[in-house]
């Protein structure tokens, strides 16, 4: 009993150090290092179960395996699988860097085959026609709304981000908002007149409706609070439910609708790179298929010879 213990408490100060690593050096999001920290409880209620240790530091290439056999075995997506892979590869990578094991038992594990998922994104006519359209409520609550789904489409933040803006974050003077993204990465991006002018009388309202220092937050509940991810996950699925050209709805659907949208009008590439925060193009490039689907279109419409 005091051996499993000891094994337990071991086990859970090498997780705590790995978090804190990735919170504080990696800069790593709340929600990533939480998906970090269930993927690693998970591996350690298996082997205990399994293999009758709780001590990560013992933990095998053939536990490894083990568990990965038994998420397949669960129906759970290879793309799923593969991040918790990764959790256990960056985890034991930071062991072995630390001198708190000697070999790496995910080193010859590989990432399981996954077939590409194209971002689903909404059609440009249907949407910009459903936005202009009266479908928002005359209230707060209706304009809030309004510019939920406006802010998504017009600068393709995530939904962490949105909910981190500051009416602070605000530049009226140059059109640009201030945005917190991954890794406390701060990036500018530019709004049209348009919304500018929806944030502001947005802005307005709010000061009217709740007290002017009540909350430093741009997106509000209806009581006036900081926004939660449920309110606007909730929020745009009721608006998207209306779009036919949709499957999926949910806020990152606007980010690659917006992120489409640019490509498709002949943005470049690095561009849209810069304004979505990703760190690498590789991330960016998934977006030039339905641009170059587009292009394709209307090559065999336009071309003589198509």
């Amino acid at each position: 009993m005091t051996m499993l213990v000891l094994c337990v408490m071991r086990s859970s100060n090498m997780v705590d150090s790995f978090l804190k690593y990735i919170s504080f050096e990696k800069r790593y999001s709340k929600h990533t290092v939480q998906s970090y920290q269930n993927d690693l409880e998970q591996f350690q209620s298996y082997i205990c179960h399994h293999f009758k240790t709780e001590d990560l530091s013992q933990a095998t290439q053939l536990m490894v395996r083990s568990w990965i056999l038994s998420l397949m075995d669960s129906g759970i997506s290879s793309r799923t699988v593969n991040r918790k892979i990764a959790s256990l590869r960056s985890f034991f990578k930071f062991l072995v860097s630390r001198g708190q094991v000697t070999e790496n038992p995910t080193s010859k594990v590989r990432s399981l085959k996954t077939q590409k998922e194209l971002p689903s994104f909404a059609d440009e006519q249907e949407f910009s026609n459903y936005l202009n359209s009266d479908v928002f409520a005359d209230s707060f609550e209706g304009r809030r709304d309004q510019l939920i789904l406006e802010i998504f489409y017009g600068t393709g933040i995530r939904q962490a981000e949105l909910l981190g803006l500051k009416t602070s974050d605000l530049d009226e003077r140059n059109s640009t908002i201030k945005v917190l993204g991954k890794r406390n990465k701060e990036r500018i991006i530019p709004i049209s007149r348009s919304l500018l002018g929806l944030i502001e009388k947005y802005i307005h309202e709010k000061n009217h409706v709740f007290s002017h220092d009540q909350n430093s937050f741009l997106i509000v509940n209806n009581s006036g609070s900081q926004a939660y991810p449920m309110l606007i996950h909730r929020v745009v699925k009721k608006y998207l439910t209306d779009i036919s050209s949709l499957d999926k709805k949910s806020p990152h659907v606007l980010r690659h609708t917006f992120a489409t949208h640019l490509l498709n009008k002949g943005a470049d590439l690095n561009a849209v790179k810069d304004l979505l925060g990703h760190s690498s193009l590789a991330a960016t490039q998934v977006y030039t298929h339905n641009s170059l689907e587009k292009l394709k279109s209307v090559f065999d419409q336009a071309h003589p010879k198509a």
